[in-house]
């Protein structure tokens, strides 16, 4: 028997193309050098003019990558790309990515003139310049003539560096690039399931061009593949087209509709049929040469239906004429291949046909993968040397970034941790001795007569700072700072009532389809909610303050008296006279003395803790993490984008400083425990020493009360202090909301300005044309019925209109015989002497001066009452009076 095959040749694709290439993204011109000069002098301790220089270059690489003729001319502009995708690994490791530049790209499939997707993120240009670099490795490939073996070999290189850099994109720049959360239209092709169907494709078509070649035949006489081998090849450019369209169809509907149905996903599916086909016809030409005649024939079975599965595909869809062409030349092949092994099988072999499922699959066999173009990898070598670096002596954003994020750290901690811990630690020991009476109670037993130190030196700063003053004053700024941000935020919300009853006027006149203004406002309106609401918690507290002022007035007035005034306030204590000298119990003494120990004792742990939180502070003034920060940031590499995280370790090891302040106001804590609790035991046997000493009680409770007034002066002068920086926030604040009012007031009056005028010139356009057709509708019944002059110009309303109602009119000649039918006048019926009561077409006849009242009505020429021309729709319309000059 004959055991001639037909042989499997692909189609010549030197003119006929069957591979696809990816488009590139259209991309816009930027404002680069305003974005980034605004930046740097913003942001930055550096001076926009440093990086003059940096900035022209970034604009001419943008440019040269951006061009439209690089569309034409891809080979030439590669190095372009190459170097300016460098330079922006280098610009985002230097700069954020926002920095307020608006980077606007098409979408690769959109049709022209599409809306550009725009991003402020410097991410978003990578991620495109990736992509467009990938496009112009996959536009080489199917450039190249795949007729012979250096075009087959340059064609699938070009194919694995469009796939590596399609993976490097996926791997490298999406997952850095951060969508608003609100955006309507997101760059679809630039996610990772689009990205990654597109690699799949450039692997397939790099296989496709190794199955060609030894298909072809173009390799070496003793490189020529066997056919099981050959099967193995397109067995690996089927799974690559179907991983392709595997991934494309199991990505989230937006991203599946991205890529065209019906050229793209049907040229993979027909792909994916084709080189099944292609493999188990090979294979079948193996099995053909083991003698396994039933194994053949099982699968030129399946290769036929594969092929025609594919066939049908590209016949309804628009993939490219040789594609169609090659599936038709391989269903050809196989269908007589097919045939001939049935005949065969039928008349010779006699063997049986297994089912589908009882052949072995075949092993695919990959040739290809994706290639990362080496200056994807090493950045640095595509730039030429390190001077040559854009922004290259800049301080990286995340460098910057975490000497601010230390600096609000340490600030923080000092604040935290050591200031308001000292301070309650102060606090609590100040409360514990007001509790106590302490030290009023030791020194009006050491000082019987006269005033103490400690009173005098209180008196003495509350007098010179003028503390009543002071206080009244503080609480007249605080009403009116309260006051006024009150009125400011009244004349907020005025601005939106304005605005309401605006949009509430133009709703009368013309219909809007855009939403109320309570609907529009309501964010506005929340927002000065919760600032009123700030404002009258604020007053309540106000009126705290005030009320604390009120109730310790009196006392805090008598800390400014004159020292003998003061002296005269508070009482003198009697002493014990013993052996004619002025003494005090013994044991008073004793318990005194060590009474005043703790008390000193307490002092210096106050004041050692005074001191400590002083040098935390001054501590904090100098330090300087910068120095650090910059010398780890020289251990990584320069193209590396670095993070605030990665600095975290230098961060901690800097505010490890600080711990031994904390670890000193521990210890000053403890001890101070200590402390209090042997002034309170020391206290209690102090008192019961003396507690039948009614005089030296009642001195002890004055100058108690003198040392809780001043207090209670410290206290208030605190809480005014606060108050009155509180309200100058609060100002600034509402003042900028009261501008944010005014300007969405003005938006949507512009917009209903706007809409107003447009719905205008649509009414006077339609009123127009409605005129012109009533002066149509009334021109031909004129020629045909020939009414009357004098009837055409009296414009007589219908008989059922209001204006025929009685009301006083005059005659132009106050004529005193009208008739009692006069009334009839009211028929809007033109004066007498008007030129309207002559015949048209006719001169006007001189006025007589002895008119008659019946004169009007046979000028008028009036039908009778039951004539059918009294009907209104009769009458012509009204003469419209002449456009002013």
């Amino acid at each position: 028997p004959s055991r001639s095959i037909t042989r499997d040749r692909p189609t010549d694709t030197a003119k006929m193309p069957n591979h696809l290439g990816i488009p590139f993204k259209k991309a816009y011109a930027t404002s680069v050098r305003a974005s980034v000069r605004d930046y740097i002098l913003g942001q930055t301790e550096d001076h926009p003019d440093a990086y003059r220089a940096d900035i022209a270059q970034w604009e001419s690489l943008r440019a040269a990558c951006c061009s439209a003729a690089w569309t034409t001319s891809t080979s030439a502009h590669g190095s372009d790309v190459d170097a300016y995708h460098a330079q922006l690994v280098f610009i985002v490791a230097k700069l954020p990515s926002d920095i307020n530049l608006e980077i606007a790209y098409c979408h690769v499939f959109a049709p022209p003139p599409s809306v550009p997707v725009t991003l402020r993120s410097l991410a978003f240009e990578r991620a495109a310049v990736l992509f467009n670099l990938a496009a112009l490795y996959s536009q080489l490939a199917a450039a190249e003539d795949r007729a012979n073996q250096d075009g087959l070999k340059r064609a699938s290189s070009y194919y694995q560096s469009a796939a590596g850099t399609l993976a490097y994109l996926n791997a490298s720049a999406i997952p850095k690039l951060r969508l608003p959360a609100d955006i309507e239209d997101p760059p679809t092709d630039l996610t990772a399931p689009f990205v990654r169907c597109l690699e799949c494709l450039m692997l397939a078509q790099a296989q496709e061009c190794a199955w060609q070649r030894a298909v072809a035949g173009v390799v070496p006489p003793s490189d020529h593949y066997k056919n099981g081998l050959i099967a193995k090849l397109a067995t690996g450019v089927a799974s690559f087209y179907a991983k392709s369209l595997d991934t494309i169809r199991s990505a989230p509907a937006q991203i599946a509709s991205s890529l065209p149905s019906k050229t793209w996903v049907a040229h993979l599916e027909t792909k994916q049929w084709h080189f099944r086909a292609a493999a188990q016809y090979r294979k079948s030409i193996d099995e053909l040469e083991g003698n396994r005649y039933g194994d053949e024939l099982r699968r030129l079975m399946d290769a036929e239906a594969d092929a025609k599965r594919g066939y049908n595909l590209a016949k309804r869809s628009s993939v490219a004429p040789a594609v169609v062409q090659d599936i038709k030349s391989l269903l050809d092949v196989l269908q007589k291949n097919l045939v001939r092994a049935q005949r065969d099988n039928d008349l010779i072999y006699h063997q049986d046909v297994p089912a589908s499922s009882a052949v072995d699959g075949i092993q695919d066999v990959v040739m290809v993968k994706s290639n990362v173009p080496p200056g994807l990898l090493d950045p640095r070598s595509v730039i030429g040397g390190t001077d040559a670096i854009l922004f290259g002596d800049m301080l990286s954003w995340g460098a910057r970034e975490a000497v601010n994020i230390y600096d609000d750290n340490k600030r923080t901690l000092v604040k935290e941790r050591i200031v308001e811990a000292a301070t309650e630690l102060d606090d609590e020991a100040d409360r514990l001795l007001r509790s106590l009476n302490l030290p009023a109670s030791l020194e009006a037993l050491e000082r019987p007569i006269g005033l103490p130190p400690s009173l005098l030196k209180k008196a003495e700063e509350v007098r010179l700072e003028q503390g009543p003053q002071r206080i009244e004053a503080y609480l007249a700024d605080i009403q009116r700072l309260a006051r006024r941000a009150m009125d400011v935020l009244d004349e907020a919300m005025d601005i939106l009532d304005s605005e309401a009853s605006e949009d509430e006027s133009a709703r009368k006149q013309f219909p809007m389809s855009r939403p109320f203004s309570h609907e529009a406002n309501q964010e506005l309106v929340a927002k000065q909610q919760r600032y009123r609401t700030i404002l009258l918690e604020a007053a309540q507290s106000d009126d705290t303050v005030r009320q604390k002022w009120e109730d310790s007035e009196p006392a805090i007035i008598n800390l400014t008296l004159d020292e003998e005034v003061l002296e005269d306030i508070v009482p003198s204590s009697t002493v014990v006279v013993r052996g004619g000298g002025a003494t005090t119990s013994s044991q008073t003494q004793i318990h005194a003395r060590v009474l005043r120990g703790h008390l000193e004792s307490l002092d210096q742990v106050k004041q050692d803790r005074s001191q400590l939180v002083a040098r935390a502070q001054r501590l904090v003034e100098v330090d300087n993490i910068k120095p650090s920060i910059i010398e780890a940031a020289s251990r990584f590499d320069r193209w590396e984008e670095l993070t605030p995280e990665m600095f975290v370790d230098v961060s901690d090891g800097e505010l490890a400083k600080y711990d031994r302040f904390i670890q000193g106001l521990a210890e000053g804590q403890k001890k101070q425990e200590g402390i209090l609790e042997a002034i309170k035991s020391t206290n209690e046997r102090f008192l019961l020493s003396r507690k039948d000493d009614p005089a030296v009680k009642q001195r002890e409770i004055v100058l108690h009360d003198l040392d809780m007034a001043y207090a209670k002066y410290r206290e208030i002068t605190r809480n005014l202090d606060e108050g009155r920086k509180f309200y100058n926030e609060m100002a600034s604040i509402l003042s900028r909301f009261k501008e944010a009012c005014r300007l969405w007031s003005n938006q949507r009056s512009q917009e209903a300005q706007s809409l107003c005028r447009s719905l205008g010139s649509l009414s006077i356009h339609d009123a127009r044309c409605a005129d012109q057709i009533n002066l149509d509708r009334h021109a031909e019944p004129a020629k045909l019925e020939q009414p009357s002059p004098r009837k055409h110009k009296a414009n007589l309303p219908s008989l059922s209109s209001e204006e025929w109602e009685p009301q006083e009119l005059s005659s132009p000649a106050q004529s005193s015989t009208a008739t009692s039918s006069r009334p009839t006048q009211k028929a809007n019926l033109p004066s007498l002497s008007s030129a309207e009561w002559e015949p048209q077409g006719s001169s006007p006849r001189p006025h007589s001066p002895t008119p008659t009242p019946s004169r009007p009505r046979q000028k008028a020429n009036l039908p009778s009452l039951s004539s059918q021309e009294w009907e209104a729709n009769n009458l012509p319309p009204p003469p419209r009076a002449a456009p002013e000059q």
